[in-house]
């Protein structure tokens, strides 16, 4: 069993693998700012520490295997709230974490990148080795962030881990991406309306998202690099049939200005021996049950920049 570092592990993606992690007997360490507050019950093998990502100086890392880096000021329009807190949250304060760790003798730093630092792309294959044109600010932090890291790799094993858009149920839930966003949509009002339609996204789900850094964290002799994660390149409007199919509702289309339009080709990371398990459908049909359980309910802390303004941290 091995000592892992999490920060950002009370997130959407974070609250899931940390719960995974410490039912197979791992020491888990989550560092993280609660934001959005903290659903991880109390377990043995769980330290918690509420802090802030950039206060490098608070964070002792004697006695860790392993770093997955989850902590960022996630999505485009979040990002955009504040884009110094965002650069010192997504780069700086990732570049002062790896140089502490490579100090600290850590064998391995997990981050988590995404999928869209491709930019816009034309090909039916988006592989690790295209071109990086990121398009925003937030895509152009993970890129900045990848390259800093990869810096470190002669010191210390480095996997920049690419996920495409994350979807299903977690105790720290998210609603501002576009499966559960369109599912919630088609529970609570019985329309889904769709902003243009047409845009591809990558899709993955938050159970094989967490498998995936379970992947890495027991398979250290992967090569350091790049991998990305995403498996269902589908459009927003085959997102909402999908919905339709498992929850009666009406799909409006509207016009959309937004570019935002990727695929992703996983083919690397599945010759490291990663196989999917689950699809969006399971997602989708997940949230159904959660929904009718009374477990998800429509708050606003599920929306990243609603509860961000609440926060005042746009300013």
């Amino acid at each position: 069993m091995k000592s892992i570092l999490i920060t950002g592990g009370c997130g959407y993606v974070g609250t899931v693998l940390s719960e995974m992690l410490l039912k197979e007997g791992h020491h888990v360490c989550v560092y993280d700012i609660q934001w959005f507050g903290n659903y991880l019950k109390p377990h043995p093998n769980l330290q918690l520490i509420k802090g802030d990502i950039r206060d490098i100086d608070d964070i002792d890392l004697t006695n860790f295997d392993i770093i997955v880096h989850l902590a960022n000021i996630a999505n485009d329009p979040s990002v955009e709230l504040n884009t110094g807190l965002s650069w010192e949250t997504n780069v700086l304060a990732g570049q002062q974490l790896i140089d502490k760790a490579v100090r600290a003798n850590i064998q391995q730093f997990i981050y988590a990148s995404s999928g869209s630092v491709y930019g816009v792309k034309d090909e039916q294959n988006v592989t690790e080795d295209l071109s990086l044109v990121p398009i925003s600010v937030y895509n152009k932090t993970k890129m900045v962030a990848e390259r800093v890291f990869l810096s470190y790799k002669n010191d210390i094993k480095v996997h920049c881990i690419r996920p495409a858009t994350v979807c299903g149920w977690s105790p720290r839930m998210r609603l501002d991406v576009s499966v559960n966003m369109l599912t919630m949509q088609a529970l609570q009002n019985k329309v889904i309306t769709v902003f243009g339609g047409n845009q591809i996204r990558p899709n993955i789900h938050i159970q094989d998202m967490v498998r995936v850094y379970r992947h890495f964290i027991d398979s250290s002799e992967i090569p350091s690099g790049c991998y990305n994660a995403g498996f269902e390149n589908i459009s927003i409007i085959e997102i909402a049939e999908l919905v339709a199919k498992e929850i009666p509702a009406e799909i409006v289309v509207t016009k959309s200005n937004d570019p935002r339009s990727y695929r992703q080709n996983s083919d690397k990371l599945l010759k490291t021996g990663f196989q999917q398990k689950y699809s969006i459908t399971d997602a989708i049909k997940e949230l159904c049950e959660k929904y009718h359980s009374g477990d998800l309910e429509d708050q606003d802390q599920y929306y990243t920049v609603k509860w961000m303004k609440h926060l005042g941290l746009d300013k």
